[in-house]
């Protein structure tokens, strides 16, 4: 199995990123890759930009990654209630390339994490509205609240027992659905 994992976010000490690290660190026997979005910077989406330059290559490169994957983990941080400007621009661009959708049906586990109490709810609910309608094929959501009291930083490991069972339970359902969709 593929499992591509991605942060929503272009910081450099990115909480989503070392959640969505840790998840995939859970998938016994998988191709991981977990990718930063700073590589698939690009100028702002506008209109005018497509249609004197095309869709970036950077955006065509993003999309070529959903594609070899078997399984998208996407932990998203939440800024003033739903995605980071740096995963909205290149959500924006990739779904400007001609006969896609952004997520391609891949099944995805859906995350977010921050420091206060609701976990980055706004964005789950922003992002579980949304995906569905750009090929999002959301099969389990997790959320992890109070990131810095329920995330061990020196271990890169949930220490919230009953969350990081949590999320172990819903890999574990992930994981046997992709196994029995292999065979």
């Amino acid at each position: 199995m593929k499992v591509l994992a991605i942060a929503g976010s272009n910081s450099d000490a990115s909480m989503n990123r070392q959640l969505v690290a840790y998840a995939s660190s859970l998938f016994e026997n998988a191709e991981v890759e977990v990718i930063d979005l700073n590589p698939f910077e690009m100028p702002i989406y506008k209109h005018e930009r497509e249609l004197t330059g095309g869709v970036p290559q950077e955006a065509k490169d993003f999309a070529s990654k959903i594609d070899g994957a078997d399984l998208l983990l996407v932990s998203l941080p939440e800024h003033n209630g739903t995605y980071s400007t740096a995963f909205k621009n290149v959500f924006d661009w990739v779904s400007r390339i001609k006969d896609r959708t952004v997520f391609n049906q891949v099944p995805m586990l859906l995350m977010s994490t921050s420091p206060g109490g609701r976990g980055g709810a706004g964005v789950l609910e922003a992002a579980s509205k949304r995906f569905p309608s750009h090929g999002g094929n959301i099969v389990e959501t997790f959320s992890l609240p109070f990131f810095n009291d329920n995330f061990d930083k020196a271990a890169q490991k949930i220490s919230n027992e009953e969350k990081d069972n949590e999320l172990k339970d819903k890999i574990k359902k992930i994981a046997a659905i992709e196994t029995i969709l292999e065979k």
